[in-house]
């Protein structure tokens, strides 16, 4: 891995930091990156969003899903705990924290959009760093490429529907057609263009090239991207974070115990069905992982940054 990769953490919370600082000490200007909108997405964290998702589309290999059926156990295990567990314990831990347990500390109606964030983040399995995790782990990188097709091709279209059940069940309001929008934006037109470019250079260019030129290229980029995109976020918000610092702990409540509980059930039924360390230890973390661009890109586009 390389400099960005390796240290990440630690980049993130310095663009945290200083977009806190930054939206405390020159909120007009980020007042007004915030007023660049159309339809309700905004265009430049649209763009930076944009920027960050693309290369993880043209890493994605739709070719492997011919070998899907080599390893049937952990991939669905993996498809079941994202689509079938997680979306649901997210909603339910939302409610249960926001509804009932802290519900003395928030008002009602930030608890709804607090719920709504919840679900957003809990519906959508993580894209780009699974590859990331799969190196660490020694996992099995053609079933981690062709997990990641199939999740992204589920994400298509179950992501809209999903949420529109959740958050109707949970009270919350969503337009439909700002989630459509949303679902078109971010996940439609790059996994489109990914695949387009891929086939493309692998034409023109081969494989080889793709993978050793054209990808580790990308790959600054979209870490650049996605820590902008943090410094904006954290800018724009930087009044509400520093105002309710409470509310930040708690919040991280709920998201930690699903965290936790996703991976340990996806590791334990993945050791209990006999999976490979190589297969069963990506999926576990898979498990635990959520397309947070994706959520934050919502998000934005129905609350405004």
């Amino acid at each position: 891995m390389g400099l960005f990769e390796r240290y990440l953490s630690i980049w993130v919370g310095l663009c945290i930091a200083a977009g806190v600082m930054l939206g405390v000490w020159v909120p007009a200007s980020f007042q007004w990156i915030a007023s660049l909108e159309y339809a309700q997405v905004n265009l430049v964290v649209a763009a930076f969003i944009w920027i960050m998702i693309y290369p993880m589309m043209v890493n994605v290999d739709f070719a492997s899903l011919k070998d899907v059926g080599k390893k049937p156990k952990g991939l669905c295990i993996t498809l079941v705990v994202n689509w079938l567990i997680k979306p649901f314990t997210m909603a339910a831990l939302g409610v249960l924290f926001f509804q009932h347990i802290f519900a003395g500390f928030v008002e009602p109606e930030t608890a709804q959009e607090y719920i709504a964030g919840m679900i957003l983040l809990g519906v959508a399995p993580c894209t780009a760093m699974v590859f990331v995790w799969s190196y660490l782990t020694d996992g099995d990188g053609p079933y981690t490429l062709a997990q990641v097709a199939i999740n992204d091709l589920i994400m298509v279209f179950a992501f809209a529907p999903i949420v529109m059940l959740l958050v109707g069940v949970t009270g919350v309001h969503i337009p439909g057609g700002v989630l459509l929008t949303s679902v078109l934006v971010f996940i439609v037109v790059p996994l489109a263009a990914g695949y387009s470019a891929r086939a493309f250079f692998l034409k023109t260019r081969g494989l080889a090239w793709l993978e050793h030129k054209l990808l580790p290229a990308f790959r600054p980029v979209a870490i650049t991207a996605l820590l902008a995109t943090l410094t904006l976020i954290f800018a724009f918000q930087a009044e509400n974070i520093l105002g309710n610092k409470s509310m930040v702990a708690l919040l991280a409540v709920p998201i930690l115990i699903q965290v936790y509980f996703n991976s340990g059930l996806a590791y334990l039924l993945m050791r209990h069905f006999k999976v490979r360390h190589d297969v069963a230890t990506p999926g576990a973390l898979i498990g635990a992982s959520n397309f947070f661009e994706l959520a934050v890109a919502v998000a934005i586009t129905l609350f405004g940054p």
